[in-house]
């Protein structure tokens, strides 16, 4: 069977996900949101559905310090800017009133424009800080705006023009613009754009913008070609959601609860998604329906909708139930399946996972092939064993004499000779337990089928060591069904090859049952592990994850990097050392080492070959029990 490749990219990028983390960081510690994420999208936005911030993808493809400081002004404006000083009441009763209009486009862009302007110059004076990251985005985005007045002219885009020469004249003024070619009206609205200096609220800044567009409505023969600004496009359906009430009030409308700022509608939001009685979970029935959306009448279904929830019919006193897909009173899990909610991220919380025994296989060919390599490995072993011994043996520390305090001496004439007697002694202290435990992750994924039986062989000589170091370890083979996987449930399997409470059981068999499945949801494994180590006393825990590439699961393509980057820092930050060996029949690519050190940082290594991974396992197995057995 041909190799997969697993790093087909249309656009060659990869997110730097550590980067990504701690800018997620600064997100949650600006807005005082421990829940928010940060992604990356086309334009800055806005999402509290998905409890989401989203940097624009405008800095990409820049010089390192312009990109890291764009980012930054990105992330100063939405989390300390919009998110408590924007009011969302007065702009969604702009966006009723432009409903229809010919314009309405370019009005709302320019009031998010606007209140850009206002919302940079707060945020800097509340906290001067900001100032070097946003004088870059000035300075950035007036190079766009002025290099795409002159286009937009050209092409007789006339609102983006305009769009364009207000952004400008708010930055800079006009003096170093040449205005000869423009039409005649951009000077007359200098004088009113002016007044954005002295807006301080979001109605002041609508203000300004009725003012303009009054003077630039009969000049517009279309609207905006372009979006410049896409961060309130989810606030509108989110702020009407919070207003939904139920059936008795959704006819009146209730537009006193309506929330106030962008804080306090996510607030809710998240607040609202943590209980199964929330509204929020109701929305989807009655959404987008005036009226009494909860009817008993029958309703004419739509060819493709989907189905958002599940009734349960039954005596006539159940005839109104409704309850969710994932509730587990719909669906009734089978014992050995578990549901992994929310404790192991956001990513994972569909996903319904099992826990079990691998299946052994006794094939005469597979009994052949561990006897073959545990004869070829063995030296390594004994080479190993023999060298950890020498350096452990080291550690044993000798009878002492002469000491002030200990055991009393037999020899007691030091008494009567010495002026100051040291009688006592300490016996030989033999060296220690190594007082360690592994976790042995191995990607499962159909990719690994071309390399399974070098795993395996990487596989069995860490349990070999490890077993006759008298260590205790775990190996795992996990992996998601990709042919079962939907958005409602995504089945996840773990299969034991050994258990922490095997002991030195030999499970070589079991690692000949080893097999290539379908997709690999590695943070969600990293997670799962993390939890097993985590509850264990000993000093030293080191998980290793064997893979072939990158995490790759239904629904996980966007974020599956930094959900595992995620994942290992959350398991150092547990005293977890964590550590990767790339698994590959080829030279790995430059790219793909970039991309596992954005998730593994520098405990990542790869082998060249498939030759290469005994001795690149070997490497691994003495770096790590060697620091065992250096520490004590």
């Amino acid at each position: 069977m041909s190799q997969m490749n697993r790093f087909i990219q249309f656009n060659n990028e990869q997110i730097n996900a550590r980067q990504m983390l701690h800018y997620e960081q600064l997100t949650r510690a600006l807005s005082h949101a421990p829940y928010l994420s940060l992604t990356e999208r086309q334009v800055l936005e806005l999402r509290p559905k998905e409890q989401a911030l989203s940097i624009s993808v405008f800095w990409r493809h820049r010089d390192r310090a312009i990109m890291h400081a764009g980012r930054l002004s990105d992330i100063y404006l939405l989390a300390a800017g919009f998110w408590r000083y924007f009011s969302v009441q007065p702009f969604l009763e702009l966006l009723e009133d432009l409903q229809g209009e010919p314009n309405a486009q370019l009005f709302e862009q320019l009031v998010l424009m606007a209140e850009e302007f206002r919302l940079m110059d707060a945020v800097e004076k509340e906290r001067p800080g900001t100032g070097e990251a946003f004088n870059v985005r000035r300075r950035v985005y007036l190079e766009f705006h002025k290099q795409q007045l002159q286009v937009n002219l050209q092409k007789g885009f006339l609102a983006d023009a305009t769009l364009n020469y207000l952004f400008v004249m708010a930055h800079e003024g006009s003096m170093q613009l040449d205005t000869s070619s423009m039409p005649d009206f951009f000077e007359l609205l200098q004088f009113t754009w002016q007044s954005l200096y002295d807006t301080r609220s979001t109605e002041d800044s609508i203000e300004v913008v009725y003012r303009v567009m009054a003077m630039i409505a009969e000049h517009m023969e279309k609207d905006l070609m372009h979006t410049y600004y896409a961060v309130m496009d989810s606030i509108a359906e989110a702020a009407k959601f919070n207003e939904h009430k139920g059936v008795t009030e959704q006819e009146q409308g209730n537009k006193e609860e309506a929330k106030e700022t962008i804080e306090e509608l996510f607030r809710t939001w998240h607040r609202e998604s943590q209980s199964d009685d929330g509204v929020h979970m109701r929305y989807e029935l009655e959404h987008g329906n005036e009226g009494k959306a909860m009817s008993t009448e029958a309703e004419e279904g739509r060819e493709g909708a989907e189905i958002s929830e599940v009734g349960i019919g039954g005596a006539q006193d159940q005839k109104d139930s409704v309850q969710q897909d994932d509730n587990d009173d719909v669906k009734k899990l089978p014992p050995e399946k578990k549901r992994a909610g929310k404790y192991f991220g956001e990513e994972h919380r569909n996903v319904v996972y099992e826990e079990r025994r691998i299946e052994m296989v006794r094939e005469t060919g597979s009994m052949d092939d561990l006897v073959t390599w545990r004869t070829t490995q063995e030296p390594y072993v004994k080479a190993l064993m023999a060298e950890f011994r020498k350096r452990m043996a080291q550690k044993e520390i000798a009878r002492r004499d002469h000491l002030t305090k200990g055991r009393l001496s037999s020899k007691l004439t030091t008494f009567l000779i010495d002026e100051r007697p040291k009688p006592f002694y300490k016996k030989n202290s033999p060296a220690k337990p190594l007082d360690a435990v592994f976790g042995l992750l191995v990607d499962g994924s159909a990719s690994m089928i071309d390399k399974m039986d070098e795993t395996k062989q990487a596989v069995l000589l860490f349990h070999d060591v490890l077993r006759k170091m008298g260590i205790t370890h775990e190996i795992v083979s996990f992996y998601e069904d990709a042919y079962e996987a939907t958005e409602e449930i995504q089945p996840n399997t773990f299969e034991w090859v050994h258990k922490l409470e095997d002991g030195a059981k030999d499970s070589g068999s079991a690692i000949m049952a080893l097999e290539a499945h379908e997709d690999n949801r590695d943070g969600f494994a990293i997670r799962w592990m993390t939890k097993r180590l985590a509850a264990r006393d000993e000093k030293h825990r080191f998980l290793l994850v064997f893979s072939d590439g990158e995490p790759s699961a239904f629904g996980y393509a966007q974020n599956g990097i930094v959900d595992t980057a995620e994942a290992v820092m959350d398991a150092e930050k547990k005293g977890i050392h964590v550590m990767h060996l790339f698994l590959n029949t080829d030279m790995p690519s430059e790219e793909q080492l970039q991309l596992f050190r954005m998730i593994y940082g520098p405990q990542s290594v790869a082998a060249d070959s498939v030759e290469k991974f005994t001795d690149v396992t070997l490497r691994l197995l003495r770096k790590m029990i060697g620091l065992v057995i250096q520490s004590g």
